[in-house]
């Protein structure tokens, strides 16, 4: 989906490593260089039963540095098992080529002996918005499994609720808990979901994160956008679920991740390491370039004033809390961190971005004003 809505000509060319095309060619694979002529196949993203068009694509020798054609696609991610050199992605659409994107790992995810720690890495999801062409570099020996998924959001399944249609307060409570969209409202398949929910004895901490992948999004589209999450979270990592415990998108609306009930301790895989004594929330949207919306940073404060007052946490304040082991911190140390902290207080990321970073000072003292508003 384009934020105009516009659909782009479908079967267009989606390119691996090198292509002549009217942009610089790509680094090829340094271990796999191409051989052969060009392989014409197309790799439409098919729609399968959880409401979201996918296609996975093997990057083994015999596709490297070849054309791979295939119709639009609005979120792509590359996956793969052990290390990785690194990676670089470009996209083209009718605006032109977008320029070299070096990816990131992800840093959400499951705690190391976790059962839903599966091996897999994976980069964030990156927004085409509605690409004909995807270009991938690899500056080094290509890693084992490497696999590029493409994913084409239809329309929502469900539309877009208004803020109005959200779950009503159960009667005799106060406007304290905000309001949320439950699973049900952005399409969640259970069938995706592997097992039970697990649950944390208390909570310490409340992650801020974001997305990445889009900040142009329309209200519309964010059932969509939180699907594919799902998919990639599921299908591609081998996660038991979305990682995360609830996402907010630009509109002020927050939306239930993780099954389990917004309401208990679910255990999410949101912050490596760090998972056993916290809740994950994740803005929809990329805060390294652009700030997050005014009504973003409002249902933040609402969630996290209601999520920390339920296990007695100052948002103001600083916990001692036990790594499970993170590129930052390794296992068994015992850190000192905010109670509400940016994803890249646990983690070597630039999650949850700087723009929303900088903002947390201003997020944590409104969160304590309003729980000190209500319990007064």
């Amino acid at each position: 989906m384009t934020s105009s809505g516009r659909r782009l000509t479908p079967c267009l060319a989606l390119v691996v490593g090198c292509l002549a095309v009217p942009a610089p060619a790509a680094a090829t694979y340094d271990a796999e260089p191409p051989v052969g002529e060009p392989v014409r196949q197309t790799f439409t993203p098919r729609m399968e039963e959880s409401g979201i068009a996918a296609r996975d694509v093997k990057l083994g020798p015999e596709r490297l540095n070849r054309p791979l054609r295939t119709q639009r696609v609005d979120l792509v991610g590359l996956t793969w098992k052990g290390e990785a050199p690194p990676l670089r992605v470009r996209t083209r659409s009718a605006d032109g080529w977008t320029d070299w994107q070096p990816t990131e790992v992800i840093d959400d995810g499951p705690d190391a002996g976790s059962r839903e720690a599966k091996g897999v890495t994976g980069t964030d999801l990156l927004w085409t918005g509605g690409a004909d062409r995807v270009q991938v570099d690899v500056r080094g020996p290509r890693p084992a499994g490497l696999t590029l998924t493409l994913m084409d959001l239809p329309p929502s399944i469900t539309a877009a609720p208004a803020m109005r249609t959200a779950v009503p307060l159960a009667r005799g409570t106060n406007e304290f808990r905000p309001r949320w969209f439950g699973r049900r409202a952005w399409g969640a398949d259970p069938r995706l979901r592997d097992g039970r929910p697990t649950y944390n004895r208390t909570i310490q901490q409340l992650h801020v994160h974001h997305t990445v992948n889009s900040n142009d999004y329309r209200a519309g589209d964010v059932p969509a956008l939180i699907r594919g999450m799902y998919r990639y979270h599921t299908v591609n990592l081998g996660w038991s679920d979305i990682g995360y415990n609830f996402l907010v998108d630009r509109f002020g609306r927050i939306w239930v991740g993780r099954a389990g009930g917004p309401k208990e301790a679910v255990r999410g895989a949101h912050t490596l390491g760090f998972n056993a004594t916290s809740t994950g929330v994740a803005l929809i949207g990329n805060f390294e370039t652009s700030e997050p919306s005014r009504k973003a940073r409002k249902a933040l404060v609402h969630l996290a004033a209601w999520k920390l007052d339920k296990y007695d946490r100052n948002p103001r304040g600083k916990v001692r809390v036990f790594s499970h082991g993170s590129d930052r911190f390794r296992y068994g140390a015992k850190v000192r961190l905010p109670v509400l902290d940016g994803h890249r207080d646990t983690n070597q990321t630039a999650c949850p971005g700087i723009k929303l970073y900088r903002r947390l000072p201003d997020i944590r003292v409104r969160t304590a004003n309003r729980i000190e508003r209500f319990r007064g």
